[in-house]
């Protein structure tokens, strides 16, 4: 019913943009009611929440766009890690509560909270896909059968027809976290009518959730909605300010979700992008991740990055440019020791440039991980391998350039004190504009702006490089020295 992309806004902010398909919203009426929908569920705001941050029904093309997580879901993250253990099971039940408590507040349901539709940023998770106002009257999707929400964690009233409560959300959390848990849907596998016949009896395997979560579980998991406990008390117990909630008795009313004047119902918004018929397949959407943090801190926003002014960019120009004739003073004062260092300067900071980017691809793709320190570190050998035949082509490049500006100096009959520094600056030059010379200013740059920023540190870092770059040329004006070797190259055949 929908395709979802990844897009940009005009401020750079990554969102996961959700491409409506005709069929699904062709009429007025149907755009009128969308457009209301997604007016209330702005008001969504969570940091365990995936929000709308724009839409237009009315656009030739409708679409939603939401915040965009880069992450791996959980159903591919239990996959691929294993079961979720320890603190950190404690960690992901809560957060993923609140964020369905989030929902709530806001007078909708989600109605289909399940691995797929649960994004983990490192070991939190975010819950997208929350509910969008239904046009599940309309002919186009009840004439065709449609059964909002997935099976093995859709609520058993759901399957008798009875109108949905926020217990729905309960008995899924609860299916949601289990499978965290212990890796296997809490009603098995199998055939979606068999699935859904053993959650209408109650007939789920918690085996392998630690206590005392599995009796908080086997409570919300009841097929009885009255009997779950309410989203409040869960919570309570999960932040340490309650005890365990267990199954009500049967005559407790489940709470209503508080709608608005003209309720409307809710479905998921899973509806709106393609999904596999595999109730355990996940729909890769993706949105914007949020660092975990301690729960008393607001909600973080997110904040397009601040353009450099004019006299940030000038600083940093003039920093790399002294930092440039330091190192052209370098090598007319120690031509062969200094170019043996400034390669294998290059060298590490090209490695250094790559695993970078390794981490970062990986962080884009499945969010950040605990191991990533350790393995760019582990993973240095191989980017120094990776890195080295760019690094040889770079510096065989700035060294063909430079031997061409002495040669240029050679038929002028320049000085050999006035032919170093300019061989130097067009072999700093090869090496910063040559090619694979991103792979030089991208760290080089990182290391710059900051102290760019401020006039006071940038002040004291050009003082520095001045100081540094005056005592290499004060050596060079006295004469080069051409240690280890003997002597200039080629010295021989003067004689």
């Amino acid at each position: 019913m929908g395709v979802v992309h990844l897009a940009r806004r005009a401020d750079g902010q990554r969102v996961a943009l959700k491409v409506l398909r005709p069929h699904v919203v062709g009429d007025d009426e149907t755009r009128a009611r969308l457009e209301r929908e997604v007016g209330s569920l702005r008001r969504v705001r969570s940091r365990w929440v995936a929000e709308i941050i724009d839409a237009d029904p009315w656009a030739s093309v409708p679409y939603i766009a939401t915040r965009y997580v880069p992450g791996l879901s959980l159903h591919d993250e239990v996959a691929r890690e294993g079961p979720v253990r320890g603190d950190d099971l404690a960690w992901f039940a809560r957060c993923l509560l609140e964020g369905i408590a989030a929902v709530h507040e806001a007078g909708v349901l989600h109605r289909d909270v399940k691995p797929s539709n649960v994004l983990m940023e490192g070991r939190t998770p975010v819950l997208i896909d929350f509910g969008l106002a239904r046009v599940a009257d309309d002919p186009k999707l009840t004439q065709t059968g449609w059964l909002l929400g997935t099976p093995g964690y859709l609520a058993p009233e759901i399957l008798y027809g009875d109108e949905p409560t926020r217990a729905v959300d309960v008995h899924a959390w609860a299916a949601t976290v289990a499978y965290a848990a212990t890796g296997r849907p809490p009603y098995g596998r199998g055939p979606s009518m068999a699935v859904m016949d053993r959650a209408r009896r109650g007939e789920h395997d918690l085996t392998g959730v630690p206590s005392p979560l599995r009796e908080v579980l086997d409570a919300a998991l009841s097929p009885e909605p009255a009997r779950r406990p309410a989203v409040a008390q869960l919570l309570a117990w999960l932040r340490g300010q309650g005890p365990a909630p267990v199954a009500r008795a049967a005559s407790a009313p489940v709470p209503p979700v508080p709608m608005r004047p003209d309720p409307v119902e809710t479905m998921p918004l899973s509806l709106f992008s393609e999904e596999s018929p595999d109730p355990e397949e996940d729909t890769r959407v993706e949105h914007t991740r949020v660092e975990s943090a301690p729960w008393d801190l607001p909600t973080a926003t997110p904040v397009a990055p601040e353009a450099p002014t004019i006299g940030e960019r000038t600083r940093r120009t003039v920093l790399l440019g002294a930092t440039g004739l330091t190192a052209a003073a370098g090598l007319a004062a120690y031509p062969w020791a200094a170019l043996t260092v400034l390669l294998v300067l290059v060298w590490l900071l090209r490695t250094g440039s790559i695993a970078a980017s390794t981490v970062g691809e990986r962080r884009q793709l499945r969010g950040a991980r605990w191991y990533d320190g350790p393995r760019l570190v582990l993973g240095a050998p191989v980017d120094l391998v990776r890195s080295a035949p760019a690094t040889v082509l770079l510096g065989l490049w700035a060294c063909g350039l430079a031997v061409a500006a002495i040669l240029v100096c050679y038929a002028v009959d320049a000085p050999l004190t006035t032919t170093l520094p300019i061989a130097g600056v067009v072999l700093v030059g090869g090496l910063w504009w040559g090619p694979g010379g991103d792979r030089l200013r991208s760290p080089v740059d990182r290391v710059a702006r900051p102290l760019s920023r401020g006039v006071r540190g940038w002040l004291v870092a050009l003082c520095a490089v001045a100081a540094t770059g005056g005592l290499l040329g004060g050596l060079a004006a006295r004469g080069a020295d051409w240690l280890p070797a003997g002597g200039p190259p080629f010295s021989g055949l003067a004689r």
